[in-house]
C-alpha cells in the first residue's frame, strides 16, 4: 500500500468552518493560503510515516487517519509558526508529531470507553480486538517520539510533558474523583489533560519550532489549554445530539459507558426532583448495561437530558472557558494571527454553524 493524501475535504475548508469563520477577514484571508499548503505537508508526512511493510501494521495504524479528522492541532501550530520565521521543516514534523499523538490516542480512548464508532466507522477494537488496538496506539506514540527525538531536546521534552499530562488525565477519568475532590472541578482538570494539553502544546510548537520568540510561549500555551477545555465541554454537548452524523460516534457514547461528562455532572449538582429522578435513572441504565442491557434503554433519558438546563449550562461554561482563552491572548501582537487564535477560540464553543 502507498502512502496517499486524504480525500478531498479533509483540508482546511470544512473543518469547524474555519475557512470562514477563523480566517474571516481581511487579514485572515492572506493567511489561508499559507496554513493550507502547510497542511497539506503535514498531511503527506503523516501518510508516509504511517507507511508499513507489515500489512497488519500499515492496515490498522492507517485506519482512523485514512477516516478522517479535523487536524486542528496541525492548523494550531501552523499557525503561531506565523509569529516566527513561518512554517519550516521543524514546524511540519512537530505538527506530524502532535497529530500522531492525538491520534494514537484515540485508538486507546475507545478500548477504554467500549466506543463502538469514532469517526463514523467502526472503533479500531471493533475490527481487530483491543490488544491490536492498544499496541496500534502505542506503535503512533512511537513514531511521534521519533519525530521529536530528530528535532531536538526541547521537542523530546514537549512531548514527554504532554503524553505525561494524557495519561494522567486518563487515568483520572479511569479512577473517578475521590471523596474529597470536587466533581465539577476533577472533570475540568481531566479536560485540560486529556484535551488542552494536546492543543497547548500545538500552539506552542508553532511558535518554538519556527523559532518565535520565546516570551509568547506561556500565553500561547494557556490560550490551547483554555480553548481545549472550551472545545471538549462542547464536545459534551454535542454528544448529547440526536444526528450521529454530528458527532461520528452514537449518541450519548460515554455515558452509556459509565463516563461522567459536564451535562450529567451539572444534572447531579440540581435539587429539584425532575433532576434527581432523571440522575437515578441515568444510574440506573448505566448499571443495567455493564451487566449486559441493551444500551439503547437509555436513549429516553439522554434525550430528556439532552433538553435539560444543564445542559445549556455545559454549553454556557464551553463559552466562558473560550473568554478565558482569549483573555491569554494579550501578550500575541496584534495582527491577523491573534485575530484568527480569538475566532478559533470563539469557534470552538459554538460550532453552530
Amino acid at each position: 500500500m502507498t502512502a496517499s493524501l486524504p480525500a478531498p475535504g479533509t483540508r482546511l475548508a470544512g473543518r469547524l468552518g474555519l475557512t470562514e469563520r477563523v480566517f474571516a477577514g481581511p487579514r485572515g484571508r492572506k493567511l489561508i493560503s499559507v496554513i493550507d499548503e502547510g497542511l497539506d505537508r503535514v498531511e503527506a508526512k503523516i501518510a508516509a510515516e504511517l507507511k508499513s511493510t507489515d500489512q497488519l501494521v500499515d492496515a490498522t495504524t492507517r485506519y482512523l487517519y485514512e477516516a478522517g479528522g479535523k487536524r486542528v492541532r496541525p492548523m494550531l501550530a501552523l499557525l503561531t509558526a506565523q509569529l516566527g520565521e513561518g512554517i519550516t521543516d521543524d514546524v511540519i514534523a512537530g505538527a506530524t508529531a502532535l497529530e500522531l499523538t492525538h491520534l494514537g490516542s484515540l485508538y486507546h480512548d475507545d478500548v477504554m470507553d467500549g466506543a463502538d464508532v469514532r469517526r463514523g466507522v467502526p472503533s479500531a477494537h471493533s475490527v481487530w480486538g483491543n490488544n491490536v488496538a492498544i499496541l496500534t496506539g502505542d506503535l503512533l506514540f512511537s513514531r511521534a517520539s521519533q519525530i521529536m527525538a530528530a528535532l531536538g531536546e526541547r521537542a523530546i521534552h514537549l512531548q514527554a510533558d504532554t503524553f505525561e499530562r494524557l495519561v494522567l488525565g486518563q487515568m483520572h477519568e479511569t479512577v473517578g474523583p475521590q471523596a474529597s475532590d470536587d466533581p465539577v472541578a476533577f472533570y475540568l482538570q481531566v479536560l485540560a489533560d486529556k484535551t488542552g494539553s494536546l492543543i497547548a502544546a500545538a500552539a506552542q510548537a508553532g511558535v518554538t519550532f519556527s523559532n518565535g520568540p520565546a516570551e509568547l510561549e506561556a500565553p500561547l500555551i494557556a490560550f490551547g489549554e483554555r480553548a481545549g477545555v472550551a472545545f471538549q465541554l462542547l464536545d459534551d454537548v454535542i454528544d448529547l445530539s440526536a444526528d450521529p452524523d454530528e458527532t461520528g460516534k452514537v449518541p450519548g457514547t460515554d455515558l452509556r459507558a459509565g463516563v461522567p461528562t459536564m451535562p450529567y455532572l451539572l444534572l447531579g449538582q440540581r435539587t429539584d426532583a425532575a433532576s434527581a429522578a432523571l440522575h437515578a435513572q441515568i444510574d440506573q441504565g448505566v448499571a443495567d448495561i455493564a451487566d449486559g442491557a441493551d444500551p439503547a434503554i437509555l436513549d429516553g433519558a439522554l434525550a430528556r437530558l439532552r433538553d435539560h438546563e444543564a445542559t445549556a449550562a455545559t454549553q454556557a461554561l464551553a463559552g466562558e472557558w473560550s473568554d478565558a482563552a482569549i483573555d491569554a491572548l494579550a501578550p500575541i501582537p496584534d495582527g491577523a494571527v491573534r485575530e484568527a487564535l480569538t475566532r478559533f477560540a470563539r469557534a470552538v464553543a459554538d460550532r453552530s454553524s
